[in-house]
């Protein structure tokens, strides 16, 4: 029984987010103009799900990218 609360905590560990990087880009967690987020930029990395958190190509290390986010690196993915 003691290794499940174990395995839950290892899990979060492996989240990172890269502060530094997400300051220089002005990161946000919430879409930018015209429709900008991180789900259709060209740099996001998906996550498990649709709308689980992602990374960034950008974003060394970075494991929590909402793919509502938005940065000022947004580039329009091709379609």
């Amino acid at each position: 029984m003691v290794s499940m609360p174990l395995l839950v905590f290892a899990d979060k560990s492996t989240a990172a987010t890269n502060a530094a990087l997400r300051a220089a880009m002005k990161y946000q967690d919430k879409p930018g103009p015209d429709n900008k987020e991180c789900a259709n930029c060209l740099q996001f990395v998906p996550g498990k799900t649709p709308a689980g958190l992602g990374g960034c190509k950008l974003f060394a290390g970075d494991t929590e990218v909402s793919p509502k986010g938005f940065c000022v690196a947004w580039v329009v993915k091709p379609k």
